[in-house]
């Protein structure tokens, strides 16, 4: 009997103990399934998303961005160029827009950012301020995510600032016009950065791009597999 007595206590002390290692293993499967399926979420967005063939609109450009690549790569030159006066050009911000308006739709396009530049990068208004203080906010017709000086913000009223744990060397932007959303994924290990909100846009949108003269790195639109299927104009 006392023996009896001994076995139950130890086997009642060993089943909490296994109950726990059981209980970590089974979290540590389900956090393991969960990364996985974050990891593969931008790529399973595309399936109900459209990509759309970005090419930046040269009369939009600033003086000191210099066009290349199929109007697909944007770099900041030391000299500006001399270029003709035109109401759709940026003077007092070195941006650029792209040529395609988007007034419906769910869209994606991803950008080469590189490692070490600074940039801003998300939609706009066709018509936003070109010249004076301009500010790169939703009520200025302005939805963009910014990476200066290795932080990250979400441009929003007042500015958002960001964790990001694997700079995105390039960056995946998911458009859901109905839904009044901009969405901002990180293609280096999958994982989302930001969502902006707006409700409604109410009106005609442009994908938009901007360089920081200090800490200046070219931007590169990346051809979709499905582009060329998709164009807007």
């Amino acid at each position: 009997k006392a023996y009896l007595f001994f076995f139950v206590f130890f086997i009642s002390l060993r089943v909490p103990v296994l109950h726990v290692h059981l209980l970590s293993d089974e979290r540590k499967a389900q956090f393991k399934n969960g990364w996985q399926k974050t990891s593969l979420y931008p790529d399973w967005r595309k399936e109900f998303f459209q990509a759309v063939d970005i090419t930046l609109d040269p009369a939009t450009a600033h003086p000191s961005l210099f066009l290349s690549e199929g109007n697909r790569r944007v770099t900041w030159g030391e000299k500006s160029q001399d270029l003709p006066e035109d109401p759709q050009r940026f003077y007092s911000l070195p941006c650029v827009l792209g040529h395609q308006v988007i007034t419906t739709g769910t869209w994606y396009w991803e950008v080469e950012v590189g490692t070490h530049g600074a940039w801003d990068l998300g939609i706009c208004r066709p018509h936003v301020m070109r010249k004076g203080r301009v500010c790169i906010k939703p009520e200025d017709g302005f939805w963009a995510l910014r990476f200066y000086k290795q932080e990250y913000w979400a441009l929003t009223s007042p500015e958002t600032k960001l964790t990001v744990k694997v700079h995105p060397a390039r960056v995946c932007i998911f458009l859901e016009y109905e839904e009044g959303s901009i969405s901002f994924y990180n293609m280096v290990d999958k994982s989302h950065i930001h969502t902006l909100y707006q409700g409604a846009f109410g009106g005609p949108l442009k994908p938009f791009f901007r360089l920081w003269p200090s800490e200046s790195e070219p931007l590169t639109i990346c051809p979709g597999p499905e582009a060329a299927q998709n164009p807007l104009y």
